[in-house]
């Protein structure tokens, strides 16, 4: 396993999963702005959120990249399929679990009780993120999936 190349394939298949959901929302796939999702976290701001969102999916990628390297040395093996498979765990759990909890945390999202006196800018994903678009989980499946490609091909490369 390539311990020394995690991080910079991370990065690699991170900014290419962020890349081509942003390039989905921006064809009208999906509504979900993972980047401004993230950044009203700690902004207001919706430009500084796209940016500061931007580089927290950049670090929560590279801890799963991390979690994914392991993985693959447990495993004592790393291919793209075994990286599908990864890809299709991670965005199950992002689709059921992570996504549809955020507004339980989110300062600046309704959740799906928020009544009209609600001042939330954000719009709730519910379960599969289908409030961002009926075509949101397959976007979202396919990026993930080609995370999990990515990784397992560069590491797979050593």
């Amino acid at each position: 396993m390539d311990w020394a190349g995690w991080a910079l394939f991370g990065l690699v298949a991170t900014a290419a999963l962020t890349a081509a959901l942003i390039a989905a929302q921006l064809a009208g796939l999906t509504r979900l702005d993972l980047p401004l999702v993230l950044g009203t976290l700690v902004t207001e701001d919706p430009d500084r959120a796209r940016v500061i969102g931007f580089f927290i999916h950049l670090c929560a990628g590279q801890g799963f990249a991390l979690g994914y390297a392991a993985t693959f040395a447990l495993l004592n093996r790393a291919t793209w399929w075994i990286g599908a498979l990864f890809g299709i765990l991670h965005v199950a759990i992002a689709l059921t679990v992570l996504l549809p909890l955020l507004p339980g945390v989110h300062p600046r999202m309704a959740s799906l009780r928020a009544g009209p006196a609600s001042t939330a800018v954000l719009e709730p994903p519910g379960l599969f993120a289908l409030n961002y678009g009926v075509q949101t989980p397959a976007v979202t499946a396919v990026v993930h999936v080609m995370y999990g490609v990515v990784l397992g091909l560069l590491l797979s490369a050593d």
